[in-house]
C-alpha cells in the first residue's frame, strides 16, 4: 500500500475502493475499511440529531416568543423537517434512532441549549412536550 490510513485517508479511501473494484482483497487494509464502516453510521446518526436538534429548538423558539415569530423560523422548521424525512427515506433504519430515549435526550438537551441562547429564555420544559410524530407533522406549529 502506498497510502496509509493514518498519513492521508482520501488517498487511502481511493486506494482501497481501487483494491476493492479490481478484487485484490489480499490488499485490503480490513481492520480500518471496517473502522470507517461503522463512522458512516455513526455519522448518519450524528447528522440526523443535529437536524432534529434545529427542529425542535425552532418549535421551542416559536412557542416561547409569539410575538417575535418571524417567517425564517418557519421556514427553518419547513426546511429541517425536509431534511429529517429525506434522511430516514434515504436510510430507514434511522426510524428506530427516533425511538432511543438516550438518543432523545441528547438531541434534546442540544434543543433547549440553542433555543436558549438564541431567546434567553431560560425555563424551557426538562422534557419535550411533543410526540415525535406531532415534532414531524408538516402542519405543527405549537400554539
Amino acid at each position: 500500500m502506498s497510502a496509509t490510513y493514518e498519513s492521508d485517508v482520501v488517498a487511502w479511501a481511493n486506494e482501497q475502493a481501487a483494491l476493492l473494484r479490481a478484487g485484490n482483497f489480499s490488499a485490503l487494509d480490513i481492520e480500518h475499511i471496517a473502522d470507517e464502516v461503522d463512522d458512516v453510521g455513526k455519522s448518519e446518526k450524528r447528522e440526523l440529531a443535529s437536524r432534529m436538534a434545529v427542529l425542535i429548538a425552532h418549535l421551542l423558539k416559536w412557542r416561547a416568543q409569539g410575538a417575535s415569530r418571524g417567517a425564517n423560523w418557519e421556514v427553518t422548521i419547513k426546511i429541517q423537517r425536509r431534511a429529517v424525512a429525506t434522511h430516514l427515506k434515504d436510510a430507514p433504519s434511522l426510524k428506530a434512532t427516533l425511538r432511543d430515549d438516550r438518543w432523545f435526550s441528547s438531541v434534546w438537551g442540544d434543543a433547549v441549549d440553542h433555543a436558549m441562547k438564541e431567546t434567553g429564555v431560560a425555563d424551557f420544559p426538562e422534557a419535550c412536550p411533543w410526540p415525535m410524530d406531532q415534532i414531524l407533522d408538516p402542519n405543527f406549529l405549537p400554539g
